[in-house]
């Protein structure tokens, strides 16, 4: 468990009591999900949610739902397999998530295209994205920032924003929104 997925949980808690942040019926989908702390804790908070990662992760996170998400329990949450770059499964896309989660998926450059291209296939401009990192290589988050403003909008969640008792100087946060498209003209 990486420090990052426990402070973007503790983010989506914090700001669904502060009223900053409505997940409650909405769908999220999280991206490398490993253990699948922050999508969990996004069921709880009472979202859909669909947790991704790699073929050979599933079985174990499969695992962590079923233990730890039964009982009264205000959404819900489902796995699937996502390889990024591949083309996403219709339940990940009809319809768009309105939100996308992830934490500590910026971590090499040559992940990052292929990250960025499934980012863009799973958001549409209603689409929020909010990733957590740690800060471990200046290079990788200045490739993939570089990267990402082609097609998104981004911002910094600053520290005041988090939850009081999960804050690190070594992570970051960053919201994403698909840029409207620029070459629609009007008739």
């Amino acid at each position: 468990m990486w420090d990052s997925g426990i402070v973007l949980g503790k983010f989506l808690e914090h700001a669904v009591e502060k009223g900053l942040l409505v997940l409650q019926g909405k769908k999220v989908v999280e991206l490398g999900a490993g253990c699948g702390l922050a999508g969990c804790i996004a069921a709880l908070l009472g979202s859909q949610v669909i947790l991704t990662d790699m073929p050979d992760r599933l079985r174990l996170l499969k695992k962590n739902i079923e233990d730890n998400l039964y009982g009264d329990v205000r959404g819900c949450a489902t796995v699937n397999e996502l390889t990024w770059g591949d083309r996403p499964d219709p339940e990940l896309v009809e319809p768009l998530p309105d939100f996308v989660i992830g934490s500590d998926v910026i971590y090499s450059e040559e992940a990052v295209t292929d990250l960025l291209e499934t980012l863009v296939d799973l958001s549409g401009t209603e689409t929020t994205i909010i990733l957590a990192g740690e800060l471990r290589n200046d290079a990788v988050l200045e490739c993939f920032m570089e990267a990402a403003m082609e097609d998104f909008v981004i911002g910094r969640v600053d520290q005041s924003c988090w939850h009081p008792d999960y804050r690190s100087p070594r992570v970051a946060m960053y919201v994403l929104v698909k840029k409207l498209d620029s070459t629609v003209t009007a008739c």
